[in-house]
């Protein structure tokens, strides 16, 4: 006889899964009344219909993609050119790989380590008569449109990059990444430079969100224990919110993945990978749809969907990859503290 059952036997309460059943009858007999059909029918169709989207989107995509690589003389991934126009077309996206993953990387490591500092500091440590207007600004900035940074990047920020290229030049141009022929700054380091300022707003008030949810035991806790306030955050703030951080970043990802505007306003593109970052040239795969599909033939569209498919597959991994780093980190989740 187990433990459950002894239990149930000498104090006459039901065993655990007993009241687990019953609870489980009890939800099912719940879900029978009209509202509760109705509610459980549209969430349901919501979701179907979001993965009815999702496969159309792939379906079209590998269509179009088919039918110009089936075409391609050149070899799709490695190939350093894109000319469509070409008898036979001689395409590749080796170029618009490169710049679009490592455009994305900069903005990540210059972007994730500031957002996060802002959304400490307006959680724990500004008063609240500034931490409001601080937390107001940034939300404003979050809904500046894509064009409006372009513009500025390409008026405000390019014109002065010439003094930061200089001094990455004269101490880290030895490394060849910072090299700089004192051409026009419209590089990759730019690029990525922009991109962070656009999706700093977005992880800073998702990680401000994510803080404000720790549970004030957790710190008062630490905090009883003699622990500084570097300590409490340390060991209560940044532990409960490392998913979100996560999920913030991604979010912060996707947008420097796909944008459009901002980079084309403010790059000087060709097909060649550049071993400095601070040289012209470069392009990456939202950019190049946008400035070539208006001039662009039947065939160059197909084309310019197939890289546009390439995009669509690095986006699904990266989300799938922070998916599987937040599975991993569920013991840091709000839904288990």
């Amino acid at each position: 006889m187990d433990i459950s059952t002894q239990k149930s036997d000498t104090d006459g309460t039901p065993p655990p899964t007993e009241i687990r059943s019953a609870e489980q009858k009890a939800a099912t007999r719940g879900a029978t009344r009209p509202g509760d059909r109705v509610f459980l029918a549209l969430s349901r169709g919501s979701g179907i219909f979001l993965l009815v989207i999702m496969a159309a989107i792939a379906v079209f995509l590998t269509y179009r993609a088919s039918l110009a690589i089936s075409k391609d003389d050149a070899n799709f991934l490695t190939a350093f050119e894109w000319n469509t126009g070409l008898v036979p077309p001689k395409f590749g996206i080796a170029v618009l790989a490169f710049g679009t993953v490592v455009s994305s990387i900069i903005a990540m490591a210059i972007a994730v380590p500031i957002a996060v500092s802002i959304a400490l500091f307006i959680t724990h440590y500004a008063p609240r008569r500034l931490s409001g207007p601080v937390a107001y600004v940034i939300d404003l900035l979050a809904a500046v449109p894509s064009i409006v940074y372009g513009l500025w990047g390409a008026l405000v920020l390019v014109p002065h990059m010439d003094g930061l290229f200089g001094w990455l030049n004269n101490y880290f141009g030895w490394t060849g990444i910072f090299s700089w022929d004192e051409g026009a700054p419209r590089s990759m380091l730019t690029v990525g430079i922009l991109l962070a300022i656009m999706i700093l707003p977005v992880i800073t008030n998702v990680s401000r969100e994510v803080f404000r949810q720790v549970p004030q035991m957790h710190e008062e806790a630490a905090l009883a224990l003699g622990a500084t306030r570097w300590e409490v955050i340390r060991m209560s703030v940044l532990p409960f919110g490392r998913s979100g951080v996560i999920s913030a970043s991604m979010l912060g990802l996707g947008r420097a993945l796909g944008e459009t505007m901002a980079v084309a306003t403010v790059l000087s593109p060709d097909f060649d990978i550049h071993a400095s970052l601070l040289n012209p040239g470069g392009g990456t795969f939202a950019q190049n749809i946008a400035s070539k599909f208006n001039e662009a033939t039947e065939f160059g569209r197909d084309a310019l969907i197939a890289s546009g498919l390439v995009l669509f597959v690095i986006t699904l991994l990266v989300n799938g990859a922070a998916r599987w780093i937040i599975s991993r980190r569920s013991e840091y989740s709000g839904a288990n503290a």
